[in-house]
């Protein structure tokens, strides 16, 4: 082959698609897979692999998938980026190929992972070819899993994600999801609706607002392919490049203008919204919240503390009285296993009223959840300080890295209260049958008020202070400064945790 053949078929390959496609791409306000690279990394350094992947077939150019090494902000990735104006992003035997050798580069650079999202799926035609074998699709899981936890793996989806695709955005650390765009599911609604009868659409069944809000598979809801790539790279600036490493630092900066004493009530019943007690708390514009939209009762995100990255868990009284359900749960498991592997130090602002009770939450397995989330904590063995900041009753102290669960402090504001309930609720429990046979109405009123203030003097804090129970009572305007000093104290601790292979998770 002459230069000017090869340089024929490079031009070929490198438009993709035929022009129909892209024209109906880009009338859903869809980018072309290579614009999508081109947004995302630095200027000059992608450098792919497998361009001319099926190029004697025709109309398959690169086989529907673009793969290569580039950097983002200067830092080593690795890039998976399926082309939908190719069979619709459609996997072959090739693009699978191709997808196994570029997890498998990046897991052996320790270099993170990022997979540009747009696929059909497999290609039944070619399901033989692509399926079953020991390179086939399945090693594409096998080899995310095998890289989970140790390289950062993050996904933007721009299109569908079907059937054996959807797994890929979730074995990711993060799924970024461009509303009416994105969708992820098992089956289409077509299928859906022969196999089950149901009839649905892929936008009710499995689109962005459905896993951002829902299911809890989606982590970022984006209004634009801009937006999910800024979400790309603003993830990867709080991660190191691999599990050996710390997490990158910044230059440090004050907390935005939040009165903190003043923002929380005195009243328990009264919510206030954690979100902007972290924002008062951390360097100002530096929370990153994470799944946003589902399980609201506990907020999570990466911030940095003078600088330096932490990972946040706070239970949001704004939103179910910061209660902890079968999906906030599930949320805190992963992400403090996310920031646990990524040697990210992790902060717990409490105020918990316990786990949520009830027949249903019985039956959606809160036991079995709450376990999952309080093995996560105490298998966590990054820095992790407890900070009281209004409650932590019951086992939502637990579920917070409270004492028991070795975390490097625990810290309350003056106003904590740390007990099994509540002084309402407890009095109820112990005094229920005494409180019902007091006749006059100011009589009961007063019984219920002494035993109420005998029950507050019994958990006051500082009385736990003195028992060693918390290592600090801290003013609200000194805590930014003790986080600080406390988390830089804490850097150099040994993180062995137990003699095995692994625990068995209750999942």
């Amino acid at each position: 082959m002459d230069g000017d053949a090869l340089a024929q078929v490079r031009k070929r390959v490198l438009a993709g698609g035929a022009e129909r496609y892209h024209a109906a791409n880009a009338a859903k306000g869809k980018l072309f897979a290579r614009e999508r690279v081109a947004l995302l990394v630095d200027d000059g350094s992608f450098v792919e692999d497998g361009l001319y992947a099926n190029s004697l077939a025709e109309g398959l150019p690169a086989d529907g998938v673009i793969t290569g090494a580039a950097r983002i902000d200067g830092r080593d990735v690795c890039v998976m980026a399926n082309d939908s104006t190719v069979k619709a992003g459609s996997w072959g035997a090739r693009t699978v190929e191709k997808i196994v050798r570029i997890i498998e580069k990046a897991y052996q650079l320790g270099v993170p992972m990022v997979y540009l999202v747009d696929s059909a799926g497999a290609r039944i035609t070619d399901q033989v070819d692509l399926f079953p074998g020991r390179r086939g699709a399945g090693k594409i899981f096998h080899t995310q899993v095998k890289a989970s936890g140790s390289i950062p793996q993050v996904c933007a989806l721009f299109g569908p994600s079907a059937a054996g695709g959807a797994y890929i955005p979730a074995f990711c650390d993060v799924v970024a999801m461009v509303e009416g765009n994105a969708s992820m599911y098992l089956g289409s609604d077509r299928m859906v609706e022969m196999v089950t009868g149901e009839k649905t659409t892929l936008e009710a069944m499995g689109g962005a607002r459905v896993h951002c809000a829902e299911s809890g598979v989606g982590h970022f809801l984006c209004k634009s392919e801009r937006e999910a790539l800024d979400v790309v790279r603003t993830y990867l600036s709080y991660l190191p490049t691999n599990w050996t490493e710390r997490p990158p630092s910044a230059s440090a900066s004050g907390p935005a203008g939040v009165d903190l004493a003043a923002l929380v009530p005195a009243s328990e019943r009264q919510a206030f919204d954690m979100r902007r007690y972290v924002k008062g708390l951390v360097d100002e514009n530096s929370y990153f919240e994470i799944q946003a939209l589902w399980a609201r009762e506990l907020t999570v995100g990466f911030a940095r503390l003078n600088g330096e990255v932490v990972g946040v868990l706070g239970n949001n009284s704004m939103f179910k009285g910061g209660v902890l359900f079968v999906d906030s749960a599930d949320k805190a498991s992963r992400f403090v296993q996310l920031c646990d592997a990524f040697n990210i130090p992790l902060l717990f602002l409490a105020d918990v009223p316990g786990f949520m009770v009830g027949s249903a939450v019985e039956k959606q397995g809160i036991i079995r959840h709450g376990a999952k989330m309080i093995t996560a904590i105490s298998e966590a063995t990054v820095p992790k300080i407890c900070v009281v900041v209004r409650k932590a009753y019951g086992a939502g102290l637990y579920a917070m890295a409270g004492p028991g669960f070795e975390p490097d402090a625990t810290i309350a504001l003056p106003t904590a209260k740390i007990a099994v309930m509540g002084a309402e609720a407890a009095v109820n429990a112990v005094y229920a049958n005494k409180i019902a046979a007091i006749e006059d109405p100011d009589d009961r009123a007063a019984f219920i008020a002494e035993r109420r203030a005998e029950y507050e003097r019994d958990i006051d804090i500082m009385r736990l202070a003195s028992e060693l129970v918390v290592d600090a009572v801290v003013e609200p305007g000194d805590l930014r400064a003790e986080l600080i000093r406390r988390f830089a104290a804490a850097r150099g601790k040994d993180r062995t945790f137990s003699r095995r292979r692994h625990g068995v998770n209750p999942v």
